[in-house]
């Protein structure tokens, strides 16, 4: 049989890692083995989960084009694909028999004679690696806020600062932008007189040289202007998703004047918006099935707690629900996930190989980046050397500190992401195990943000249509609902 490799990784730092060549060594060696013509090797550079996957469908389509069953061979599920998006198209080619999967790692292969129980092991493989990239998404989200907690500024630095790492501890800062903080200063003096209007002051910024960071160097414009008057960044605090925030980098003005500007500005009485912190179950999960509206969550009498839809949209069809009917409706949900104990048996093999397979992965890709980091840190040790040597200049040695500082930070932060989304998938596995073999026990028994996670696992698109409560089942939890006899879960 012909086949078709696919090593791939999300980023040219991976590639030049060498991944990409560690990827396809494995799998031609398993094609030797296997008696398989290796016909291509894709060697893709991309996400698999953001972005059209140009490369991804190049290799479908070569697929297609040979006019007979063509292998896949790829190093795991998650350099296939890390959710459930393609699933629907390699189905649809392997009941063809256009295409028949290789993934080393779990040892798994599925061609059109394939069993229900592997395809369901494949489904649970696919909800490993989508959880695994939803915790590296979620460990970014955490260490934003761990920042902003300790008062740390988290994108590109405002007009009249400049981003800058620290060429020994590769810490990254904000320090004032000296040829444009002056005429920020000036700015919201001259506006607090209440004499010049936005345009009068563009044109005043334009003539005392006030452009863009960017090479082109444009004058700032009108809206820039509107937007610095606003921004609470130049007197001490940073706004951040309408939540503000001190910071503790050196301002360009004081708060009085700030405050002089806002009440200078017309019609600027908007409040911050304050994200709830109650633990309601549903906050944030449900959309209205008559506008497509949020749905809140209110508490009444301290004890009651009613859904009701926000109506930003204008008024609607839908009434005031008390949670514990939608509750309850859930619940009927987690009820119906039964397997039978043999499946349920090969599940737990199959989840255990997984694991292991994933952790084999894990180890690789720390000490990849751990070696990483100990060149980089010996570089920089020899680059001190040269420069107290005198052998290079102080330019020549900031300029590649900097990058090598730089560098630093970013392997220390692939080890943070990795030993927590490490974590997360053997926590993804439990879950998963806990849900094929208990499920409503297991939503009954637990704490708010557990039921919530549990939820997320199982149900998507929630909407509350009267009282009713409408959602999708996600995979493979569908297979679980739909009361199908063994021998059809079995494939038999």
């Amino acid at each position: 049989m012909k086949a078709v490799i696919l090593a791939r990784v999300s980023s040219h730092e991976q590639e030049q890692g060498h991944s990409i060549k560690a990827q396809v060594d494995r799998l031609q060696e398993y094609c030797k083995r296997k008696g398989l013509e290796v016909i291509k090797a894709f060697q893709i550079v991309e996400s698999s989960t953001r972005g059209n996957r140009v490369e991804f469908n190049q290799m479908i389509e070569f697929i297609q084009s040979q006019g007979e069953t063509v292998a896949l061979v790829a190093d795991a599920v998650d350099r296939v694909q890390r959710g459930f998006k393609e699933s629907i198209l390699l189905e649809e080619l392997r009941r063809a028999e256009v295409v028949e999967l290789h993934f080393l790692r779990e040892s798994m292969v599925l061609n059109k004679d394939a069993s229900s129980s592997s395809l369901m092991m494949w489904d649970f493989s696919v909800m490993g690696a989508r959880s695994y990239v939803l915790q590296l998404s979620e460990n970014v989200r955490r260490s934003i806020n761990f920042k902003i907690k300790n008062k740390q500024w988290i994108a590109k630095a405002p007009l009249g600062y400049l981003n800058q790492t620290d060429p020994i501890t590769g810490k990254k800062t904000l320090i004032i932008d000296k040829e444009r903080a002056f005429i920020i200063r000036k700015l919201f003096e001259d506006y607090a007189t209440g004499t010049y209007s936005l345009t009068e002051l563009t044109r005043r910024a334009k003539i005392l040289g006030f452009t863009n960071k960017s090479q082109s160097e444009k004058p700032v414009s009108k809206s820039q202007i509107h937007h610095i008057l606003r921004n609470p960044f130049y007197y001490g605090v940073m706004r951040i998703k309408d939540e503000l925030h001190e910071h503790h980098y050196e301002t360009i003005i004081d708060k009085a004047l700030f405050k002089k500007c806002q009440e200078v500005m017309e019609s600027w009485h908007k409040k911050p918006f304050k994200y709830a912190s109650k633990p309601f179950l549903f906050r944030g999960l449900l959309h209205c099935g008559y506008c497509g509206c949020a749905v809140s969550s209110d508490m009444k009498k301290g004890k009651y707690i009613y859904l009701r839809c926000t109506k930003s949209k204008g008024p609607c069809k839908a009434v005031m629900v008390r949670e514990e009917v939608i509750i309850e409706q859930v619940g009927e949900v987690f009820k119906q996930i039964h397997i039978p104990e043999n499946l349920l048996s090969a599940i737990e093999g199959h989840l255990k190989n997984s694991a292991q397979a994933k952790a084999d992965y894990h180890r690789e890709a720390i000490q990849k980046i751990q070696h990483d980091y100990n060149n980089t840190k010996e570089r920089q040790n020899r680059l001190l050397d040269l420069f107290l040597d005198k052998s290079i200049t102080k330019d020549e040695y900031d300029k590649k500190a900097l990058e090598l500082g730089q560098r630093i930070q970013e392997l220390e932060d692939q080890l943070t992401l990795h030993n927590n989304a490490d974590e997360a998938f053997n926590n993804t596995v439990i879950t998963l195990l806990n849900l094929a073999s208990r499920a409503y026990e297991l939503f009954e028994s637990s704490k708010v943000d557990q039921k919530r996670q549990l939820m997320n696992f199982v149900l998507s698109n929630l909407n509350l249509k009267g009282k009713n409560l409408e959602f999708s089942i996600r995979k493979p939890f569908d297979v679980f609902t739909k009361g199908l006899t063994r021998r059809e879960m079995l494939g038999d």
